[in-house]
């Protein structure tokens, strides 16, 4: 196999006790969450050179019901952007990847919002998309929840008018003018006045341009139209993969879509998710692993696989098979993924759990130090993966042990940095920044530029 040039790309999803459904109730893990726990975590991973952090969020609690919901470590975080604008102030250089709902939110908030971020944190921001897969938020809102297809043709647009409104004003545009009285050159501010089915926005926005022009976009669908927004307008890309032949054919479909929408594939990176359990030894690493899984309460797997599924399955014998299920508008890539892991490894519904609760789907790695770079730089150089969004089972022991056992590897290799080369989200992941559409238009030498070089 050959080896790519430069290096991989890593992402820590922060949550301070874990990822694992049971991460909170193991006995090395922090309780509760706070904010000098989360300020813990981001030095760590800034310290260590991670490209940035991603703050997972949605707009209910995982349950209806109370009982059934006390059993997930879920309820008392934090709203992500006032956090990630927390955190810009106690880190210099980590990227702040936070998500929002384009279908619980509206954009010129959002916009503004993320704009705001990459402005505190001079060039950090990262903004995640999701539609929302849960019926629970609807009533959050005094609304219906949307069906899968309007959920992403409402995404569509959302991404539309994002773009857009960050490019309300020129990078040039706040002049601060004392002799003439003038703040700003209104010929450098552009309304956006957009009309379409979602949305109908004036702007422009009440905020300058983001530094890195737009913040960095995030996208995780895994279905077809989830694939095509993906790679149509994401400079990330979240996935769900458990074998390499799943990950080199999902990383080549979403470079070739991105081609086919006339972008440069190299500018769509694609970061699987995994959880890894480290231990000094395979077996120490496996105890630790089947520790957490005996952690597990029966009630909150199968909530959580119900939700995975939007389905109650609390009915059906845990130690059967998964039940042949109708699609519902849950997350139609997640569907997939259980569906065919479970029929691939034979696994019965509590086997199942283990794994959603385990992983959030996502592929675990159990191993020392050495044998879990070792799978990650394979996936690298077989073009599988540019990098990793990493989550671990419990925190801060997890990121520690990884910051101590594995990150040495991969600098070793010369698979990973040892220094930031710039001081941007954009920078750290070689994405370019992003040109303003309106300098564009009324620049006629620019405008042959660009043409001359597409």
């Amino acid at each position: 196999m050959s080896r790519r040039q430069g290096h991989l790309h890593l992402t820590l999803v922060l949550h301070p006790m874990g990822i694992h459904q049971a991460g909170w109730a193991h006995p090395k893990s922090v309780f509760g969450n706070k904010l000098s726990d989360y300020v813990h975590l981001a030095q760590l991973a800034e310290n260590a050179r991670f490209d940035g952090i991603f703050l997972a969020d949605g707009p209910s609690m995982i349950s209806e019901d109370m009982e059934e919901g006390s059993r997930h470590p879920y309820g008392d975080g934090f709203e992500p952007l006032t956090l990630l604008s927390a955190l810009s102030a106690v880190t210099s250089r980590l990227g702040l990847i936070a998500t929002a709902s384009s279908t619980y939110s509206e954009p010129y908030n959002v916009a503004r919002q993320f704009a705001s971020l990459d402005r505190l944190s001079n060039g950090r921001a990262g903004f995640n998309l999701v539609t929302t897969v849960s019926t629970i938020a609807a009533a959050n809102f005094g609304r219906t929840h949307p069906p899968h297809a309007e959920r992403y043709e409402r995404a569509g647009e959302f991404i539309e008018v994002l773009e857009g409104l960050w490019d309300s004003w020129e990078d040039d545009a706040f002049i601060h003018d004392r002799d003439e009285g003038r703040y700003f050159d209104p010929a450098k501010g552009h309304l956006l006045n957009y009309s379409g089915k979602h949305f109908s926005v004036r702007g422009p926005l009440n905020t300058a341009r983001p530094v890195q022009g737009h913040p960095v976009k995030v996208q995780a669908g895994a279905s077809e139209v989830g694939k095509r927004l993906a790679a149509r307008t994401a400079d990330v890309v979240f996935t769900v993969s458990q074998t390499l032949e799943e990950a080199k054919a999902f990383y080549s479909d979403i470079k070739q879509l991105a081609a086919g929408y006339g972008r440069n594939p190299d500018h769509v990176r694609v970061l699987p998710g995994v959880v890894p359990f480290i231990g000094r030894t395979e077996e120490e690493a496996q105890e630790q692993f089947e520790y957490l899984q005996d952690l597990l309460h029966p009630a909150s797997g199968v909530a959580k696989l119900s939700a995975a599924f939007g389905l109650d399955l609390s009915g059906y014998p845990l130690d059967g098979p998964l039940p042949d299920l109708p699609a519902t508008e849950a997350s139609k890539g997640m569907q997939e993924l259980l569906t065919s892991l479970a029929r691939r490894e034979n696994m019965t519904l509590r086997q199942l759990y283990k794994h959603v609760s385990g992983s959030f789907g996502h592929r675990m790695l159990i191993g020392t130090g050495k044998t879990v770079a070792d799978q990650l730089e394979e996936w690298y150089h077989a073009e599988a993966a540019d990098g990793y969004n990493i989550m671990f089972p419990y925190q801060p022991g997890g990121m520690e042990q990884f910051v101590e056992h594995v990150l040495p590897e991969l600098q070793r290799r010369g698979v990973f940095r040892t220094e930031y080369e710039g001081g941007t989200l954009r920078e750290h992941l070689g994405l370019p920044r992003p040109d303003n559409r309106h300098v564009l238009r009324h620049d006629p030498a620019r405008e042959r530029a660009v043409a001359t070089a597409d």
